[in-house]
């Protein structure tokens, strides 16, 4: 009950404060985030929850599933096979390249194996459609580049999963399935796909009719439907998540669209959720544990590891200095990481505790440093695009 009232309290001053926080560099997501630091056990104790509480996996889950399942209905599959280019090379270029120079670094500064470098790189190479969305949701950004980091956040949680168990699996010695994993990820975009079209074809029938009203549910029964079976029969929840949302804007448009306003409500309310949990987690001892090391090895991540993954993967890609500069900066590690920190947590990897902790402090600096920069960059791009059309306009007169 506590974590209802606060998280309560908390969704009131942010609506007080959203007007002057779309203008500004002021964050709702730093509000919630600070809220939840403040309130949680490390401070005030007025949220008590710790990592291995199953409320935390289970709004954790919750809050990706949504986000990845609203994300998803953004692009159709023919939008995709249009806007696959650039995402493709971020995913299959990209992602690789941040991992192994994310890996590097935690070798030479933080004194890691290599199992466990790997493994801590491939928790924080993939990054999160909950914070994300702050720059993909500004028109200002050009259309392509909010493309590219939509569907890179969308996919690439679930493509790094695989990469974390195999090197949870070989950091702590134990042994691990690839045929297994691999059926995983199959079997989730498998029920991402085959459920929206059961139920379109259900709905096609003549004898099928449905209220405007209960029509504009069937993504939310969809949705429910392939959380529950991809939890029973061990599919992917992340993949089938966005597959699913694709699956719905690619052969029901019009109840996509249809969905939209109230899918965009709940995407927001579970994130701010999920931030405010994420923020009680945090303690001073964990802030402290990390050392100067680690906090200089999470700077790198933000400023140096993806900027220079993503640099060299989208060269000569079509996109401008600034359209590169905005897609290397706009990687944030988020609710994804902690999720996955949270099963290194109990695991059995050596210094398991110490590997969350510096996985909490980049989480913890990205969303501050991505959160408080979108709407400057956002601005940035608005005053160049007047400065163009007016260029235009001249041209046209002269």
């Amino acid at each position: 009950m506590g974590l209802l009232v606060s998280f309560a309290a908390v969704l009131i001053i942010a609506i007080a404060i959203s007007s002057v926080a779309k203008r500004t560099i002021v964050s709702t997501t730093v509000l919630f985030l600070v809220a939840g630091f403040v309130l949680g056990s490390g401070v005030t104790g007025a949220v008590n929850l710790a990592p291995d509480d199953p409320l935390v996996n289970t709004i954790s889950e919750i809050a990706l599933f949504t986000v990845l399942f609203t994300d998803g209905q953004q692009i159709g599959a023919r939008d995709l096979r249009h806007a696959w280019r650039l995402p493709g090379r971020a995913l299959l270029f990209g992602l690789p390249l941040t991992l192994a120079i994310s890996a590097v670094l935690g070798v030479w500064l933080l004194g890691l194996d290599w199992p466990q470098a790997l493994l801590i790189a491939a928790v924080l190479a993939p990054t999160d459609p909950v914070f994300a969305s702050a720059i993909v949701g500004r028109k200002e950004i050009p259309e392509r580049t909010r493309s590219l980091l939509n569907v890179e956040s969308g996919l690439n949680d679930g493509l790094a999963l695989p990469l974390v168990l195999v090197f949870l699996a070989v950091a702590s010695g134990a042994q691990t399935d690839l045929c297994t994993l691999a059926g995983e990820l199959l079997l989730g975009v498998g029920l991402g796909v085959v459920i929206p079209v059961l139920v379109r074809l259900l709905f096609a029938l003549p004898f099928i009719t449905a209220t405007p009203l209960y029509a504009t549910l069937t993504p939310v029964a969809v949705g429910l439907l392939t959380f529950g079976l991809a939890h029973v029969l061990n599919g992917n929840l992340y993949l089938a998540a966005f597959s699913s949302g694709i699956t719905i804007a690619s052969i029901a448009p019009q109840t996509r669209d249809a969905f939209h306003e109230f899918g965009e409500l709940v995407s927001e309310l579970v994130k701010l959720l999920a931030i405010l949990v994420f923020g009680a987690l945090i303690s001073p001892d964990i802030l402290a544990d990390v050392g100067v090391l680690g906090y200089v090895f999470a700077v790198l991540l933000l400023v140096f590891a993806r900027p220079a993954a993503v640099e060299i993967a989208l060269f000569r890609s079509g996109l401008d200095r600034w359209e590169r500069l905005t897609v290397a900066w706009f990687g944030p590690k988020g609710f994804a990481s902690v999720l996955y920190g949270l099963l290194v947590l109990d695991s059995a990897v050596p210094d398991a505790a110490m590997l969350f902790h510096v996985i909490v402090v980049a989480v913890v600096l990205s969303i501050v440093a991505h959160s408080s920069t979108d709407v400057p960059i956002a601005d940035a791009f608005g005053r160049r695009s007047a400065r163009e059309e007016r260029s235009r306009q001249l041209l046209a007169e002269n």
